[in-house]
């Protein structure tokens, strides 16, 4: 099965997505979905002394503007799996620029962890933790010399509208 092609996209999208972890958070082993050979490889570990702040991975049946599927991000009290499936609330993006490409990712809850129940939007999450992320996505290929950027978040409504575009420009490759 192909956990990119094969998944569907989320039972009430773009508010309610699936998400495939392909890091679990608290790892420095960046893991990555190889979409060809439908399997999980490690892609490299992380030079700095930092690790995922959030469990990482894509949005099935979606593609990006840098060429890959939608990333996403699913805050969680407790680590997962690569390959496990998360039934996320869409609650916010976080604009990102990674060497010249944009490379935004949509931030979400898990729809089945009664913590999060009241969390609907990104003015919902502590801004200690929106911090915390951003400070990762600046710093975390730094000792790489590879430049990246955050822009700064957006809340519900702008990530839906990523969320449709990347379904659209997956679409369009079909």
């Amino acid at each position: 099965m192909n956990l990119w092609k094969d998944i569907p996209v989320g039972p009430d999208v773009p508010q309610i997505v699936n998400a495939v972890v392909e890091i679990p958070k608290g790892t420095r082993n960046k893991y990555e979905y190889d979409k060809e050979n439908e399997a999980f490889a490690v892609d490299r570990v992380l030079y700095s002394p930092m690790h995922y702040p959030a469990e990482y991975g894509i949005i099935p049946k979606t593609l990006w503007d840098d060429g890959d599927p939608m990333d996403i991000m699913v805050v969680m009290r407790e680590a997962t799996f690569p390959g496990c499936i998360i039934e996320t609330r869409v609650i916010g993006l976080m604009k990102m620029i990674d060497g010249d490409e944009s490379d935004d990712k949509v931030l979400g809850v898990p729809v089945n962890d009664p913590t999060f129940k009241d969390v609907h939007n990104i003015y919902d999450v502590p801004e200690a933790f929106l911090d915390e992320v951003a400070h990762f996505f600046t710093e975390y290929k730094r000792l790489q010399e590879k430049p990246t950027k955050v822009l700064g978040w957006e809340n519900a409504e702008k990530a839906f509208e990523a969320i449709k575009h990347s379904i659209d420009l997956y679409n369009s490759i079909k």
